[in-house]
């Protein structure tokens, strides 16, 4: 999620050249703050654009690496953005939003000033600047509520939230962009789960596994719901494999990823598996009856990828975060994006 940079400057942190140069916006976030370390251990010279609206911890184990540049600016900051694509960026792997639908709730103007208008300028920009390859954080969201049991790439697109309307309305631009020089690719990934050192406890999973470790019980609105999810790690290799694959194969694509569909309830019986068992799982009515079944098939197909993690590492890889004393602690705002915005509205609106 990116915020509002008042002095309108990107300020750089930098050291050295490399060889292949990507810029990562929502650097700082959280797929930005696992993605960033394992570009730069494979090799890649790396440029993080963030307002770091949750600070800079999330990359403080690399933020000295060489072949990193950390930038503080605003996505909606055209100057800053121009400044950075001037500098031989490579491919750009565009993960900076109002990253879902309740914080895009907040402020509609906003959101619709940052997921749409700041986002075409950031693919416009990053082709006249000559970037080759454009890899867009799309959302499953813009398929909206699917009868179909298997949700494929050419469905018909019918986002029904201003956050999924922004993510399909940002497809249909890069696919515009797209040229034999300019690869634009877009991630429609399932919900993300697992650790990050910009940890989220507001994703289906990990609010879950938090309520089973902090609370001692979990809470289910509906559950009958079906709900793809993904673990962060095999979304981030995801991005890395589509910085290598081949143009003719990915360009101007749309690829679902996605390790699997299971519903809200057999997610929570899950998690309370391997937590404790004795756990108890209460139910509330809801009137969200969104639900996505997502196929992942093209992205096997095409690229060969297939997930190498289980969701229940997810759950493991928290039980061990929480065995150790956490700064902030598990209850703290700076882990529910929702809740950190409306404390702090001055960092990111405008």
């Amino acid at each position: 999620m990116q915020g509002f940079q008042p002095s309108g400057k990107a300020k750089r942190v930098a050291n050295g050249p490399s060889p292949r140069h990507v810029l990562v916006t929502g650097g700082a976030g959280y797929i930005g703050a696992v993605l960033v370390p394992e570009l730069l251990e494979a090799g890649y010279r790396v440029t993080a654009l963030d307002t770091f609206l949750f600070g800079r911890r999330p990359l403080a184990t690399v933020a000295d690496h060489p072949e990193l540049t950390l930038v503080e600016a605003d996505i909606r900051d055209r100057d800053a953005v121009s400044e950075v694509l001037a500098g031989d960026v490579d491919a750009v792997i565009h993960l900076a939003a109002i990253s879902n639908d309740p914080s895009s709730k907040l402020d509609p103007g906003v959101t619709r000033s940052i997921n749409g208008e700041a986002c075409r300028a950031v693919m416009t920009e990053a082709r006249q600047a000559g970037v080759g390859r454009f890899l867009y954080a799309s959302s499953a969201s813009v398929y909206g509520i699917k009868d179909t049991p298997h949700v494929t790439e050419d469905l018909e697109l019918e986002p029904i939230t201003l956050y999924a309307r922004c993510k399909a309305d940002g497809e249909t631009v890069l696919n515009d962009l797209v040229a034999d020089d300019f690869v634009g690719v877009s991630v429609r990934s399932a919900t993300v789960c697992g650790d990050s050192p910009r940890l989220r406890l507001d994703l289906t999973i990990n609010l879950l596994t938090d309520q089973a470790l902090r609370l001692g019980y979990i809470r289910v609105f509906g559950g009958t719901q079906m709900r793809p999810n993904i673990h962060l790690r095999d979304l981030t290799r995801f991005y890395r494999l589509l910085l290598e694959a081949e143009p003719d194969r990915v360009n101007g694509q749309a690829f679902n990823v996605s390790q699997a569909n299971a519903s809200v309830m057999a997610l929570a019986e899950m998690i309370r598996d391997e937590v404790d068992p004795s756990l108890e799982i209460r139910t509330e009515p809801t009137d969200d009856l969104r639900s996505y079944h997502l196929s992942a098939d093209r992205a096997r197909e095409v690229l060969g990828f297939t997930p190498e993690h289980d969701l229940a590492e997810a759950v493991q890889e928290l039980q061990a975060r929480y065995a150790e004393p956490q700064d902030p602690d598990p209850a703290s705002d700076w882990y529910r994006n929702v809740r950190w915005m409306k404390e702090h509205p001055d960092r990111w609106r405008a």
